[in-house]
């Protein structure tokens, strides 16, 4: 498999009791310690028939934003995709998500 020119990201995490998963073209380390930094989000054409209204809520919430800040621990998981799936936003199931653990500072 050859690394692409311009990747996409998929990136799952959780913000208040609600699972993202967004997609993106550029996701790196921030000097903001414990966040992970997130670029240039990609959303679907509006070309379909059918409109996802998880995915217009994003749109909507995430409409002029240059760049997001995610604390670590809310990440759920990372993925480099070959084509662009929908974004969505579901519930938290209790149990369901787990925390990635974090080191404490100092210790």
């Amino acid at each position: 498999m050859s690394k692409s020119e311009n990747p996409i990201f998929k990136v799952i995490f959780v913000n208040q009791g609600q699972v993202f998963e967004m997609y993106a073209k550029a996701i790196y380390q921030s000097d903001l310690w414990g966040f992970l930094e997130i670029e240039e989000f990609v959303f679907g054409e509006r070309t379909q028939v059918v409109v996802d209204p998880s995915e217009e809520k994003l749109k909507a919430q995430f409409e002029g934003v240059i760049r997001s800040y995610v604390p670590l621990q809310a990440i759920v998981r990372i993925d480099e995709v070959e084509r662009l799936g929908v974004a969505r936003i579901s519930e938290a199931a209790a149990g369901n998500v787990m925390s990635f653990p974090m080191p404490v500072p100092g210790k």
